[in-house]
C-alpha cells in the first residue's frame, strides 16, 4: 500500500431536510482542504434529474457517484455498500463523503457502515454524521416531518445554515427547539457561502449507533411526494409515409422565458412544495434550478447537457404527500 494512503477511510454523512443546504456546504468544505486531499461524494437524489450532482461535478471533487430514484437509507442500502466498495477501491480517497436524501433518517445508513467496519477491519470507518438545518424554516416543517426532528435528534453536529435570514429571536426559538430535541450535540451556525471550518468537521470518530437501534424509532419516513415536470420537442418528419428516425428531426430548440419561470416559482406555496430541482434552457443555454421554501438560484451548467437535447425543462418537485 502507498505510504501516502489513508490508514483507514473515514466517511462523513451529512442528512437534513429537503432544501437545507447539505450540497452548497458540502462544496464550500472543498477549497479548504489541502489540493492534494482527496473526497469522494456518494449523493443520493431524488427521481432521475442529477441537478446537485451536476454542481458537485464542477467541483474539485475526485469523484461523485449517485443512487437515483430511493432512498439509500432504506430499499437502496444494499446499492449503498457496494457503491462504497467500489470507491474505496477504485479511487482510495482520503475522505468519503454520502449526502443523503432529504428524507432520509440515518441510522440504518449508520448501521450498514458499522458492518461495512466489520467486514473490512476498519478499512471503512464512520467519522460523523452531520445535520444540517434551515434556520428560515425549520420550526415550520419540524411540526409535521417526523424525519427532520429525527435527523437532528440522531447527529453529531448540527449545522444551523441560513440563519442570516432570521433575526435573534427567531434564531433563540429555533436553538430552543433544537436543544429540545438534542441538547449535547454542538450546534454551529454556518458562515454564510463559505460554510464552516472542515477541521470542526472532519475527525470526530462517531461513537453514534454502535450498539443496536432504540426501540420505537424508524428508520425511514415516506412523507415526500415527488413530481416530475418535463417539456420537450416533438419531432418533425420530412414524409408524412415513413416516419423512421432518419427522416425525422428535432424541432429547433425552444427556450423558457425567464420572466414566466420567475413568475412561476414566486407562485409556489412553500407550504406544500418544498424543493424544485432541475434544469431549463434559457438565452440557448442549460441552466440549473435550485429552488427551496421560496428561495431560488440559477446556476449556468459547465456539464454534460447531452440529456436537454429535446428537452426545454426537466424539474424534479417535492412536497408534502398529504
Amino acid at each position: 500500500m502507498d505510504s501516502r494512503q489513508p490508514p483507514h477511510i473515514p466517511i462523513t454523512i451529512f442528512t437534513g431536510f429537503l432544501g437545507a443546504g447539505k450540497t452548497s456546504i458540502i462544496l464550500s468544505l472543498l477549497p479548504l482542504l489541502p489540493k492534494d486531499y482527496k473526497v469522494v461524494l456518494l449523493k443520493n437524489e431524488f427521481g432521475d434529474v442529477q441537478v446537485d450532482s451536476q454542481l458537485a461535478k464542477q467541483s474539485s471533487l475526485t469523484a461523485v457517484s449517485e443512487i437515483l430514484n430511493g432512498c439509500m437509507c432504506c430499499v437502496l442500502v444494499g446499492q449503498m455498500e457496494t457503491a462504497l466498495l467500489e470507491i474505496r477501491d477504485r479511487y482510495r480517497p482520503d475522505r468519503i463523503i454520502i449526502e443523503c436524501s432529504g428524507s432520509a433518517f440515518p441510522a440504518t445508513l449508520a448501521f450498514q457502515i458499522r458492518e461495512l467496519e466489520r467486514q473490512t477491519n476498519n478499512d471503512l470507518r464512520l467519522d460523523a454524521i452531520v445535520t444540517v438545518i434551515d434556520a428560515e424554516n425549520f420550526t415550520g416543517y419540524e411540526d409535521t416531518s417526523p424525519t427532520a426532528k429525527m435527523q437532528a435528534s440522531y447527529s453529531d453536529i448540527i449545522l444551523i445554515n441560513k440563519h442570516e435570514h432570521v433575526d435573534d429571536h427567531a434564531l433563540d426559538i429555533l436553538i430552543d427547539n433544537l436543544n429540545t430535541l438534542n441538547l449535547d450535540t454542538p450546534k454551529i451556525k454556518c458562515n454564510g457561502r463559505n460554510g464552516v471550518d472542515p477541521n470542526v468537521l472532519f475527525g470526530i470518530d462517531s461513537k453514534l449507533f454502535r450498539d443496536p437501534i432504540p426501540q420505537g424509532i424508524e428508520d425511514h419516513h415516506d412523507e415526500v411526494k415527488t413530481l416530475t415536470a418535463y417539456r420537450g420537442f416533438l419531432p418533425t418528419c420530412h414524409s408524412h409515409e415513413h416516419h423512421d428516425r432518419d427522416s425525422c428531426a428535432s424541432h429547433a430548440e425552444v427556450d423558457v422565458d425567464k420572466g414566466i419561470l420567475e413568475s412561476a416559482l414566486a407562485s409556489l406555496n412553500k407550504e406544500s412544495v418544498w424543493r424544485v430541482k432541475g434544469f431549463v434552457r434559457l438565452d440557448s443555454a442549460i441552466w440549473i434550478v435550485n429552488w427551496a421554501f421560496g428561495r431560488y438560484d440559477l446556476t449556468l451548467s459547465k456539464g454534460d447537457t447531452s440529456f436537454m437535447q429535446d428537452a426545454s425543462i426537466r424539474l424534479t418537485i417535492m412536497g408534502d404527500k398529504y
